[in-house]
């Protein structure tokens, strides 16, 4: 059993489902939301796995980690794996709709770390920069790690460009060693 074909095939139905209905963006919101849940709450994976709990406490438990009031076609769709019983690879099947979603709508993931807390505005002049480069919507991750020392790191896509004061002095130690 391939488990990556298989999360591509149950994800694609779902999104096909959920721009027919028009909820495609609804439905992302609540895939990352499951998605928080399954890496916050560790325990969720192996009680969902659990061959002893009925399927519909696992439905209860999977529409709970989906937001307060998941959507219809959520709930059905949950029913639908609890049934086939695929509730095993919900997880990449989350991850697969949500590459999927952001394939289709064009969406660019962004990710700044510094040092220190930024600022909105020049959160948002890395963001435009970003956008302009990538030609696509930006979702962009904020994240401060002081083991940087100072500067930036910016990714996206493949793009990565390192402007740490860390990776400099590394440079110029590697240098000095030479």
């Amino acid at each position: 059993m391939d488990i990556g074909v298989i999360s591509v095939r149950y994800a694609r139905a779902l999104l096909k489902g959920a721009t027919e209905q028009k909820q495609e963006d609804e439905l992302y919101k609540e895939m990352q939301t499951l998605l928080e849940s399954y890496s916050q709450v560790e325990q969720l994976r192996f009680t969902i796995d659990n061959p002893m709990l009925s399927k519909n406490k696992k439905q209860e438990i999977l529409e709970i980690a989906c937001g307060n009031q998941p959507s219809e076609l959520l709930k059905s769709f949950l029913a639908l794996v609890l049934k086939e019983g695929r509730e095993g690879i919900l997880l990449f099947i989350a991850n697969s709709y949500i590459t999927l979603y952001r394939k289709q709508k064009n969406i660019i993931q962004g990710k700044l770390t510094t040092a220190v807390p930024v600022t909105p505005s020049i959160e948002e002049k890395m963001k435009a920069l970003v956008h302009e480069n990538a030609q696509g919507t930006v979702e962009f991750n904020t994240k401060v790690d002081p083991d940087i020392i100072g500067g930036f790191i910016l990714e996206y896509d493949t793009y990565r460009m390192d402007a740490s004061v860390k990776t400099k002095l590394n440079a110029v130690l590697t240098q000095l060693m030479k």
